[in-house]
């Protein structure tokens, strides 16, 4: 039907007609034919719908409450790792669990609320509608408008207050927990203890009270402690080695008879502290032996010429790129290569970035070998931050 054939009123007309008026019209200006418009509730007020009212309710409201669930968790409950011994371990392992079954519940609900609602609720309608080209005539917007509110009035949403505000309280909780997430992280300030092991620039690494860190290796038992000799690597091999930082004496020095002790199984060491040297994401270590004539080409960073012994060198495990384990090292080329993104690395030139989308090189660690006992140990914590760059980062 063209717009010449079509009756339209005019506009003294069109302003006094009421939304019913408007709907009918809208209709028959735009050819639609409503095939089929059942009322899902004819009668009014009867149990089945106030039934039906609490069970959409409940959907929504167990969003909420599930989305609140979900802050609290992620705020309040204890995230630290906690030693399989200790009190706290369980709710450690809960952590995670819980703030995936919180924030899928909230997302849940919020969907199986909106289904049943538009189930239970909606009129169903079957309605053919002729398509036309061009831009719809100020009649066509307004008459639009008008069915909008009458399909909002015979969706029975607005007397649905229970609904409404379980509905909001449900998609607004559910809102409020998915900004956590990015919030969460401004809540605290990653450099407040930038001088200790805790800050961004320092790692497990560094010695807290001027005690020596021996590097340590992992034999599958967190409780076991095992230095590492020069002698235990082969020329071309190497090894994921973390720190263990060992007993001092009163003036600072080195506790050896200590140190024997806790290696003869003789002394205790805090078990919660072991572990927590094995799983710290940025303190594994390559401690890589490079074959004696490869040893003698290599290019070393400036200020960092004495951070090797001899042919061993030792650098993060922590990838520049995204933060992966650089788990690789293949003796023939001397690459250190990242499984996750194919980053290598060159082990003969101070580990600078040589293939894939890493562009920064990995930290080394400052090595020697202590006099007394042989076992490497890390001379200092390393001079630059590691793994993926941060915005403070000079390198």
């Amino acid at each position: 039907m063209s717009e010449q054939d079509k009756k339209l009123p005019t506009d003294e007309q069109l302003a006094e007609m009421d939304r019913d008026q408007l709907v009918r019209l809208g209709g028959q200006l735009d050819d639609v034919e409503l095939v089929e418009y059942d009322d899902p509730w004819p009668v009014k007020g009867t149990k089945a719908e106030k039934r039906a009212e609490r069970a959409v309710a409940f959907w929504f409201a167990l969003s909420g409450l599930a989305g609140l669930a979900f802050i609290v968790v992620f705020i309040a409950w204890p995230w630290r790792y906690a030693a399989a011994n200790t009190s706290d371990h369980l709710l450690y392992l809960l952590y995670t669990p819980l703030l995936g079954i919180t924030l899928g519940l909230s997302i849940l609900g919020v969907g199986v609320g909106v289904v049943m609602y538009a189930k239970r609720f909606l009129p169903h309608e079957v309605a053919v509608q002729q398509r036309h080209e061009g831009r719809s005539t100020e009649v066509d917007r307004q008459t639009f408008v008008a069915h909008l509110a009458d399909a909002g009035d015979k969706s029975t949403i607005a007397r649905r207050s229970l609904i409404k505000r379980t509905a909001l309280f449900g998609a607004g909780t559910f809102g409020l927990a998915a900004a956590v997430l990015p919030l969460g992280s401004m809540i605290k300030n990653p450099h407040a203890e930038s001088a200790n092991e805790n800050g961004l620039w320092h790692t497990g690494w560094m010695a807290k009270n001027g005690e020596r860190v021996f590097m340590r290796r992992d034999t599958g038992d967190p409780h076991a402690i095992e230095l590492v000799k020069p002698e235990d690597l082969d020329a071309g091999a190497m090894e994921t080695v973390f720190p263990f930082h060992a007993p001092v004496t009163k003036s600072g020095q080195v506790d050896y008879a200590a140190l024997e002790a806790i290696l003869t199984g003789k002394q205790r060491v805090d078990p919660e502290e072991l572990s927590e040297a094995l799983i710290r994401s940025d303190n594994p270590v390559m401690l890589i032996r490079l074959r004696p004539e490869d040893g003698k080409r290599v290019i070393k960073a400036q200020g960092q010429e004495d951070f090797n012994f001899g042919d061993y060198y030792a650098y993060t495990k922590i990838c520049s790129h995204l933060g992966c384990p650089t788990s690789l090292f293949e003796q023939r080329s001397n690459r250190i290569l990242c499984p996750c993104h194919q980053s290598q690395f060159d082990a003969l030139h101070y580990a600078k970035p040589i293939f894939g989308p890493a562009t920064r090189k990995l930290a080394q660690l400052p090595i020697q070998v202590d006099a007394e006992t042989g076992y490497f140990y890390a001379t200092a914590d390393f001079n630059e931050a590691v793994g993926p760059a941060f915005w403070e980062r000079k390198s």
